[in-house]
């Protein structure tokens, strides 16, 4: 990381955002761990791969909210500060609309979802992908992983083909995780 990039990391106020996603503290995954934990995981997977966007390393921390808590107050996000309302935006983006399936939602992101929906929505996939490896319901991890496949890799082909690697690695390793359960 440069200095210049390092001075704009400093300089990103967060703490109002991660108060706002303590609101997913206790939230349990269906892919396992906690759902606070994971928003944090879904920052600092971006941020490993070099994204300092302050828009959107905020949206990676509060990502989660509006769909995960149901009575959370959408006000509270939109007057953070000065690029709430350009979080907002990206938040619900990458969240999904009423009546919308999995697979309507993430073939709208591939088509229609802006480089930073697609790019958040990569770095969540790696962050879900690594927490497959706690998960010991074996169709869960098949239904993910070929989702995985089917609908991440394309967006992540477009985006980040570094990112793209290593969802292809996770993809392999859970494939492999399941090809040695069927087989004992």
């Amino acid at each position: 990381m440069t200095t210049e990039e390092m001075l704009r990391l400093k300089s990103t106020y967060m703490a109002p955002y991660i108060q706002l996603a303590t609101a997913l503290i206790g939230k349990t995954r269906e892919g396992g761990g906690n759902m606070f934990r994971h928003q944090l995981d879904t920052m600092a997977t971006l941020i490993d791969y070099g994204y300092i966007d302050s828009i959107l390393l905020k949206a990676a921390v509060v990502h989660d909210l509006i769909e995960d808590v149901p009575d959370f107050n959408r006000n509270l996000l939109l007057q953070v500060d000065f690029e709430s309302p350009a979080v907002y935006e990206l938040v619900m983006e990458v969240t999904r609309s009423g009546g919308e399936t999995k697979p309507e939602f993430l073939t709208r992101l591939l088509e229609k979802g802006s480089r930073y929906a697609q790019v958040l929505k990569v770095a969540d996939r790696i962050s879900n992908m690594i927490d497959l490896g706690f998960v010991i319901n074996t169709a869960f991890i098949h239904r993910y992983t070929e989702e995985t496949v089917h609908y991440i890799f394309p967006i992540a082909e477009i985006v980040d083909k570094a990112m793209l690697s290593e969802l292809q690695s996770l993809v392999d390793s859970r494939r492999k995780y399941l090809s040695a359960i069927v087989h004992e």
